[in-house]
């Protein structure tokens, strides 16, 4: 199994969540984060003065998956992220050595 996750513009969410439905993610969980990368954030005016944005808005999605499943869920995200300008993010892909679903107290895939 594998832990997907992927920072990406805000902007870009509601095609993300879509392709991945489209892929047949059935679940995913979405938070609302700030970072840089080579951008280095960007100055802004703001009542005349002017500041550094360090961290800009990003949105951090993570998909927990079977390993069968892996180049179809990182292919979807690139897809429909993927805006061709610095800043559309990154996927990390890390191993998940178990899962429970507490609900039910299944394990492994089947509690995917």
């Amino acid at each position: 199994m594998k832990l997907v996750t992927a920072i990406i513009k805000p902007f870009r969410l509601d095609d993300v969540r879509n392709a991945l439905n489209e892929a047949g993610v059935q679940g995913m969980t979405v938070s609302e984060v700030k970072g840089f990368g080579r951008q280095r954030g960007h100055t802004e005016l703001y009542r005349g003065a002017e500041y550094v944005v360090d961290f800009l808005p990003k949105a951090k999605i993570e998909v927990a998956i079977a390993d069968d499943r892996l180049d179809e869920v990182i292919e979807a995200i690139i897809n429909s992220a993927k805006t061709g300008k610095v800043g559309d993010g990154k996927i990390f892909v890390t191993e998940l050595e178990q899962v429970w679903r507490i609900r039910t107290g299944e394990t492994g895939e089947s509690a995917l």
